[in-house]
């Protein structure tokens, strides 16, 4: 049976043309979500027409109404439970969780394919973790087609199952975001969270530097691509890396120190993934007009645009910035 499943599928992925010019995007957590928003704001600037979703994509007849009104040439799908402040939230929030992470995503996903529409979404990386046949510093990262191997938290337990699922729809893009960084201070930016850290882990990671790969994930959606893609810039950049760019560049004073990932568990509910994603699939697909730097490369850059950003927003730094932010 499952042979016979993959033979359809593939039929499938092979039938549906799903290259097309994006015309009427509608946007699932593009009121309230942070990658939603972005995604809304850059839909427009490129001139296409932009709906915001009212539906809650767990209510399954409300969004097939939603599809067969807007009629979208793309369906982009950001929302999802995270949790605030983090995904520990999820672990006593667990129906929540199911609720818009599983049910919601699967309906989206079903509701597009029926209508033969592209639909974009926004997933994560943070299923897996390092293993002997992936070994931290060794440069060997996890590839599209390797099995979820992290269920140490519930959020990632809710991804990890969702996947495989996904996977079956022919008109879906699952884009595997990790540690999402941004040029602004927004408490979703990876940098901040762990700027506001007392100790922090020091531990190369996959990392998604939105600046660069959101306007990738439009153009690979105005390609047609289908399936699934680690979602990130190539390489490994650790935690200690982006404190001192951050230091560099935002607040020279600024101080952190490190503990371990034993010592870290003891102050969380749940785990947390660190892994490598091979982005050689993603940049053999990538548009070719598209360029996405390195990590390392991608993190400074990124730092700069912020030391620019904040100087015009507060003024000289680092004595205007938010006392927040300010550990000394």
């Amino acid at each position: 049976i499952g042979g016979k499943v993959a033979a359809m599928t593939d039929r499938n992925k092979s039938n549906i043309k799903m290259s097309a010019p994006i015309t009427k995007a509608l946007i699932y957590g593009g009121k309230t979500g942070w990658i939603g928003g972005k995604v809304a704001v850059m839909l427009k600037e490129q001139g296409a027409e932009v709906v915001l979703a009212e539906a809650r994509c767990e209510n399954r007849a409300d969004v097939a109404k939603e599809l067969d009104e807007v009629k979208p040439s793309h369906v982009f799908m950001a929302a999802g439970i995270t949790g605030r402040p983090n995904i520990d939230w999820c672990e006593d929030h667990k129906p929540d969780t199911i609720r818009t992470n599983v049910i919601g995503t699967l309906n989206l996903a079903d509701l597009t394919n029926e209508r033969n529409i592209h639909c974009t979404v926004y997933a994560t990386g943070c299923i897996f973790k390092y293993d002997d046949a992936h070994a931290l510093g060794s440069g060997i990262g996890f590839t599209e087609e390797d099995t979820p191997n992290f269920d140490e938290s519930f959020y990632s337990q809710t991804k990890g199952y969702m996947e495989p699922m996904l996977k079956c729809y022919p008109n879906c893009m699952i884009l595997r975001v990790r540690m999402p960084i941004s040029d602004d201070l927004i408490h979703r930016n990876f940098i901040t969270k762990i700027v506001k850290y007392e100790r922090v882990v020091n531990i190369p990671n996959s990392m998604t530097v939105l600046y660069e790969m959101l306007p990738a994930s439009l153009a690979m959606a105005k390609k047609g691509l289908t399936g699934v893609y680690n979602f990130c810039n190539p390489g490994v950049i650790s935690h200690n890396q982006c404190l001192d760019l951050y230091k560099k560049y935002i607040d020279p004073t600024y101080t952190y120190k490190n503990f371990t990932i034993e010592e870290q568990s003891k102050v969380l509910k749940a785990g947390r993934s660190n892994n490598e994603l091979d982005s050689t699939k993603l940049m053999r697909d990538m548009p070719e007009d598209i360029k996405i730097n390195d990590i390392l490369t991608a993190v400074e850059l990124c730092m700069q645009r912020m030391q620019k950003n904040l100087t015009e927003e507060f003024g000289p730094l680092p004595d205007s910035l938010p006392k927040e932010f300010r550990k000394n």
